[in-house]
C-alpha cells in the first residue's frame, strides 16, 4: 500500500520521492532507527528503567509524524516498547511500561499533530523563523509535560520516591529537549532539502574547531569546564553565519555526538552530564536561530536579484519597443512612396502608353524607395544580431565574473554549483563585452534551466577558458545535466529550435550570430554526462596578459 501525504511538494523534491515509499517500509526503518538510537544514547541511565539525558530517538519520532503524517502516530507506541524490550530488557512491570509508553507516544504524537494542523501553518522545511519558533515552542511544552507524566507514572508504581523528582524529571526533560532540538531539524532539512555544505577546507576547519573546543572543555580543571563550554559557540555561530540552517544543523549533530563521546571517555557524573546537555540546548537554540535568520536574509537578497533581473528585462523590452516604433516610422515612408510611384507608373501606362520617360521615372523612384526600405531592414537585422558594437580589449575573468553575477539568482534558486577554470596568463580578448556576456549568460541559463527541470540536486555549471592552438582564447560552458534531445543535438543551430515550453528558440541562434561576427564558431556537444558549449574569441594584438 502506498501512503498518502498531507504535504504539497514539488515532484522533483527529495521529500516527494521519499513519500512514495510504502507505509510498512517507512515504519520498519523508523522502528529500527529508534531502537538503534536508544541503544547508542543509553548513557548515564537513572535506575534500572534508564531515563537518560540524551534522547535523539525523540527527535526521530517528531520528524516521522511531521514528515509522513498522523497515520504513523501508532508507531510512536510500538517503537518505545520494543526499545525497552531490546535495550533495557523490560525492567518495569508491564502495566507501568504500558503507561510510560502511552504518555510518551500520546504526548509527542499530539504535539506533532497539533503542529501539523492547518491553523498553525507549520512549514516542515523550516524555511522561516516562525516555523523554527513553533518547533521550539512545541518541543519545550511537550517535553516538559512528558517528563512530568513519566515521573508521575513512576511515582505511582513505586519505582521512584518524591525526592527523585529533580533527577528524574530534569533528566527526561533535558534529554528529550536536546533530542528534538538537535535531531529533528537535521532530519527535516536532510529529507526536504538535501542541501548541506559541500566538503571544503572551511567545513573541515569548523569541524576541527568543534573537536578542539570539546577537547579544551574536558582538558581543563573540573571547576572550569562549564565555563569553557562556551568555546563551542564560536564554531557554531561561524557555521550558522556562513552556511545557514543547513550547515548549523549538521554541526550541532557533530557537536552533540562529540560531547557525549567526551563525557563517556572522561567519566563525568550524572548531574554534570545533565548540566552539559542543558548548555547544549542553549547552544542549539542559538545556532538554529542564527541559521534561520541567515537563510531568510539570503532569500531576501535572491528575491531582490530576481526583481532587478526582471527590471532589466523590462527595460530591454522598453528599449526594443521604442526601437520598433522608430523602425515602423522609418519604413512607413519608403513603403508609402513605393505605393505612390507604382500607382503613378500604372496610371501613366494605362493613359499614355507611349510616355516611357514618365514610366521609367516612376519605376526608378519606386526602386530607390525599395532600396531605402531594405537598408532599414538590414539595420534592424544588424541591431538584433549584434546590438551596438563597442569593441575593446577586456579580460576573460571579467566576462566570467559579470556572467556569474547576472546569473547568480537563478543558480541559487536551483541549488546549482558554479565553477570556473581559467588558465593562468590568459591574454585579453578583443570583443564587444556586452555581446559576449550576453552569449555566456544565455549558455549558463540554458544549463541552469535544464538542470532545474531534471530535478538534479548535484547540478554543476562550469566555465573554462584556455588558449587554443591558433593563439585565440577557447571558452567552454560545461554542465552535468541530462543533455540535449538527440534530434536537436544533431541539427544545426538555427532559430525557433527549442525544448522549452515557453521558449522561442532564438537564444542559441543569436549567440551563434554574435560569435560568428567576432570571427569564431559556436559548437554544442551533448552526451549522457551533460552539454558542452564552446567558442573562440580573438586575442587582442600585443595585449598584455590579463591578471
Amino acid at each position: 500500500m502506498q501512503r498518502r501525504s498531507t504535504h504539497t511538494v514539488a515532484p522533483d523534491m527529495p521529500l516527494a520521492r521519499l513519500l512514495s515509499r510504502s507505509h510498512l517500509t517507512v515504519a520498519v526503518v523508523y522502528v529500527a532507527g529508534y531502537v538503534l538510537l536508544d541503544w547508542i544514547s543509553f548513557v548515564h541511565p537513572f535506575a534500572s528503567f534508564g531515563i537518560t539525558p540524551w534522547n535523539p530517538q525523540t527527535g526521530l519520532s517528531f520528524a516521522l509524524v511531521l514528515l509522513f503524517g498522523l497515520e504513523f502516530v501508532p508507531w510512536l507506541f510500538v517503537a518505545p516498547f520494543l526499545a525497552d524490550l531490546v535495550v533495557r530488557q523490560m525492567p518495569l512491570p508491564l502495566v507501568t511500561e504500558f503507561f510510560m509508553v502511552l504518555t510518551s507516544g500520546a504526548g509527542y504524537g499530539s504535539a506533532a499533530a497539533l503542529l501539523m494542523s492547518a491553523c498553525i501553518g507549520f512549514d516542515v522545511r523550516l524555511s522561516s523563523k516562525r516555523s523554527l519558533l513553533l518547533l521550539m515552542a512545541f518541543a519545550l511544552a511537550s517535553t516538559a509535560l512528558a517528563a512530568l507524566a513519566h515521573f508521575l507514572v513512576l511515582l505511582s508504581s513505586g519505582a521512584v520516591a518524591p525526592t527523585d523528582f529533580l533527577p528524574v524529571a530534569l533528566r527526561a526533560f533535558v534529554g528529550d529537549m536536546i533530542g528534538v532540538m538537535v535531531f529533528t531539524p537535521f532530519l527535516l532539512i536532510l529529507i526536504t532539502r538535501r542541501r548541506f555544505p559541500r566538503p571544503s577546507w572551511e567545513v573541515a576547519l569548523l569541524a576541527g574547531l568543534i573537536i578542539a573546543a570539546i577537547w579544551g572543555v574536558f582538558a581543563v580543571a573540573v571547576s572550569f569546564r562549564l565555563q569553557f563550554f562556551y568555546l563551542l559557540f564560536i564554531p557554531i555561530v561561524w557555521t550558522a553565519v556562513r552556511f545557514g540552517l543547513e550547515g548549523v544543523s549538521t554541526m550541532l549533530v557533530v557537536t552533540q555526538i562529540g560531547l557525549i563521546a567526551a563525557i563517556q571517555i572522561s567519566g563525568q557524573s550524572a548531574m554534570d552530564v545533565v548540566s552539559y546537555q542543558a548548555l547544549m540546548v542553549v547552544l542549539a537554540v542559538t545556532g538554529l536561530a542564527i541559521g534561520v535568520l541567515v537563510n531568510e536574509q539570503q532569500r531576501t537578497e535572491q528575491q531582490l536579484r530576481l526583481q532587478q533581473d526582471a527590471l532589466n528585462r523590462a527595460s530591454r523590452l522598453g528599449t526594443m519597443g521604442e526601437f520598433a516604433a522608430a523602425v515602423a516610422h522609418e519604413i512607413n515612408q519608403p513603403l508609402t512612396a513605393i505605393a505612390n510611384f507604382t500607382r503613378l507608373a500604372k496610371s501613366v501606362a494605362e493613359s499614355q502608353p507611349s510616355n516611357t520617360a514618365a514610366i521609367v521615372e516612376a519605376t526608378s523612384g519606386a526602386i530607390e524607395q525599395v532600396d531605402r526600405a531594405a537598408s532599414v531592414v538590414r539595420g534592424l537585422r544588424d541591431f538584433i544580431r549584434l546590438g551596438r558594437s563597442q569593441v575593446g580589449t577586456v579580460a576573460v575573468a571579467r566576462l566570467v565574473n559579470e556572467t556569474h553575477s547576472f546569473c547568480r539568482a537563478e543558480l541559487d534558486r536551483y541549488g546549482i554549483e558554479f565553477e570556473t577554470r581559467l588558465e593562468r596568463d590568459l591574454p585579453r580578448v578583443k570583443v564587444d563585452p556586452l555581446q559576449i556576456e550576453q552569449v555566456l549568460v544565455n549558455l549558463v541559463r540554458n544549463s541552469t534551466e535544464a538542470l532545474g527541470q531534471a530535478g538534479r540536486h548535484d547540478g554543476r555549471v562550469r566555465i573554462e577558458a584556455a588558449r587554443d592552438h591558433g593563439g585565440r582564447v577557447l571558452i567552454r560552458v560545461v554542465d552535468n545535466g541530462p543533455g540535449l534531445d538527440p534530434d536537436l543535438a544533431e541539427a544545426p543551430i538555427g532559430p525557433f529550435a527549442t525544448t522549452k515550453g515557453d521558449g522561442l528558440g532564438l537564444g542559441l541562434s543569436l549567440s551563434r550570430s554574435i560569435i560568428e561576427a567576432h570571427g569564431g564558431r559556436l559548437k554544442i556537444d551533448s552526451g549522457p554526462g551533460g552539454v558542452t558549449a564552446s567558442f573562440t574569441l580573438p586575442a587582442a594584438e600585443g595585449a598584455e596578459v590579463a591578471s
